[in-house]
């Protein structure tokens, strides 16, 4: 009996048979197989390959193959084209665009020719687009600069700023969108602003509860706060338009959709306030500074978080960024560090100023700074100490400018106690400078009631100043617009990162100044 109960029965070959008919039926009303070969299929697409009529002989119901070619079409229509095949459509559209103006330039001057020199005017044509195409590509880089502070013309005295949004407290930070339609503004009374350039349309973002807030990743108030604090310092916008950074008191980098101005993550980790922002260009890569002396990477496309960096002696105050995987950051240590993310390795360059206000790069290998004995700095990356200091920039009495006949130009070599009387308040911090991108013309900004526009030359003659633009208050933010024809500024009654000075009669805005080029 145990032997017969330990004998295994062999199926049939009809009960096979069966099986084999279930698990295929099974298999073929399966929506996972179908999906799977409907989407291998679509993607490759181009291929004109038509699997449908061949691997549907396999099966015995017609009805199995109408539902296919119904999902089929189904997942044509939701299809979209890929990134890569809507970056070769626009190249194509933008070639095509440079070739038709070309040519009908050419039509209009050309005359009775021969099949040969049409033939090499059309080569001709083709490789200046190709010139074309690699300057714009070496100036986005960052590794080629815009000849742009020559043709500034100089600003009409009817002209000035026009002021697009008001807040109640303080502007302490301003951004502009990579095609510079859209700006956005923040300020101490946690007010951020999302607004249209040319018409001045402006929508506020809303801050979610506490409960949202913590769903999203964000943690409990730390130290004698209560609640999470909605002070900003700074903005930060991608270069795809998606996402806003924005980063405060309540040491937190939140993100913001910028479609639906919707809170969607706040990253916890920072021991102190988050005083700086900046996407990295063309990515997702996000840097934060903070009062805790480093610099956090995280990813907003994934809402991760990479990396920390360590190296300043006191607090971050400001960061900037380009294309290359490199950060420039400046502190009250009197330090700017380089940060060579992917070598994980730093320059540091030591300022004769008491304290680094701020900083922005000229180029992948040189930079401008601002410090509070109002001097604007001139760096190079071979050089550990400024290759140009322009003292004085932002003089803070009216008497100076009588005395010295109009604008200070910076050298002030037989006037060395002046410049320090002129310079110890912080009216004549600079606390904001900003570049046009990859081109020559720079701005700074201070507290005394203007923002001067300067041409950065070569080593040898350093920086030039321009011209003056009358605007009462801290200037606490500029951004220039990527084609050089306006800046705005961030203004307020006082300083980004502090109240010890006020200035009554100035206001709470954000202002836009035209830039005429020739």
């Amino acid at each position: 009996m145990a032997g017969k109960n330990m004998r295994k029965r062999k199926p049939s070959a009809q009960q096979n048979k069966d099986s084999n008919k279930k698990r295929s039926s099974s298999i073929s009303h399966d929506p996972f197989f179908h999906n799977s070969d409907s989407k291998r299929r679509n993607q490759f697409k181009d291929e004109d390959i038509n699997s449908s009529d061949d691997e549907g002989e396999g099966f015995d119901s017609e009805g199995e193959k109408e539902v296919e070619a119904g999902e089929e079409e189904n997942e044509e229509e939701i299809i979209e084209e890929t990134p890569a095949e809507k970056k070769k459509r626009l190249a194509e559209a933008f070639l095509d665009r440079m070739r038709a103006r070309e040519k009908k330039e050419e039509e209009e001057d050309e005359g009775l020719e021969d099949e040969g020199a049409r033939k090499e005017r059309e080569g001709e044509r083709d490789s200046l687009i190709a010139k074309i195409l690699q300057q714009e590509q070496l100036e986005e880089s960052g590794r080629l600069r815009r000849a742009i502070a020559s043709r500034v013309q100089k600003p009409e005295t009817t002209e000035g700023f026009r002021f697009l949004v008001k807040h109640r407290q303080p502007v302490t930070a301003v951004a502009l969108s990579e095609d510079d339609t859209r700006g956005f503004s923040a300020s101490k009374d946690g007010t951020i602003v999302h607004w249209d350039v040319n018409s001045g349309k402006t929508e506020k973002y809303v801050w979610p509860s506490d409960d949202v807030l913590k769903s999203h990743g964000a943690k409990d108030p730390q130290g004698r706060a209560t609640k999470h604090s909605k002070h900003v310092l700074a903005l930060a916008v991608s270069s795809d338009g998606r996402y806003l950074a924005s980063g405060g008191l309540d040491r937190h980098v939140h993100l913001w959709d910028i479609r639906t101005r919707q809170h969607i993550q706040g990253f916890p980790g920072h021991k102190g306030p988050v005083s700086c922002l900046t996407f990295r260009q063309g990515t997702s890569e996000l840097f934060s500074g903070s009062f805790d002396r480093s610099i956090k990477i995280w990813n907003a496309e994934d809402r991760t978080y990479i990396n920390t960096l360590f190296g300043h002696q006191s607090e971050v105050l400001t960061i900037d960024s380009l294309r290359k995987e490199r950060v420039l950051t400046v502190g009250r240590d009197r330090t700017m560090h380089l940060w060579k993310v992917p070598e994980e390795s730093q320059l540091v360059f030591r300022a004769p100023a008491s304290s680094l206000e701020c900083c922005c790069f000229i180029s992948n290998d040189e930079f401008l700074s601002g410090s509070d004995d109002g001097s604007i700095e001139h760096w190079n990356i071979l050089r550990k100490k400024p290759v140009h200091i322009v003292r004085n920039a932002h003089a803070s009495l009216s008497q100076f400018e009588q005395r010295h006949n109009g604008l200070s130009n910076g050298h002030l070599e037989n006037h060395a106690q002046d410049s320090e009387k002129l310079c110890s308040t912080a009216l004549s911090w600079v606390s904001s400078v900003a570049v046009c991108g990859s081109s020559d013309l720079a701005a700074s900004g201070a507290g005394n009631g203007s923002i001067r526009l300067w041409t950065i030359e070569s080593e040898s003659k350093g920086i030039r100043p321009l011209f003056e633009l009358p605007l009462v208050g801290f200037v606490n933010s500029i951004s220039f617009a990527k084609s050089g024809r306006f800046l705005i500024a961030g203004v307020g009654q006082e300083p980004r990162l502090g109240r010890w000075e006020r200035n009554a009669a100035a206001r709470n805005v954000v202002a836009l100044h035209p830039i005429e080029l020739s």
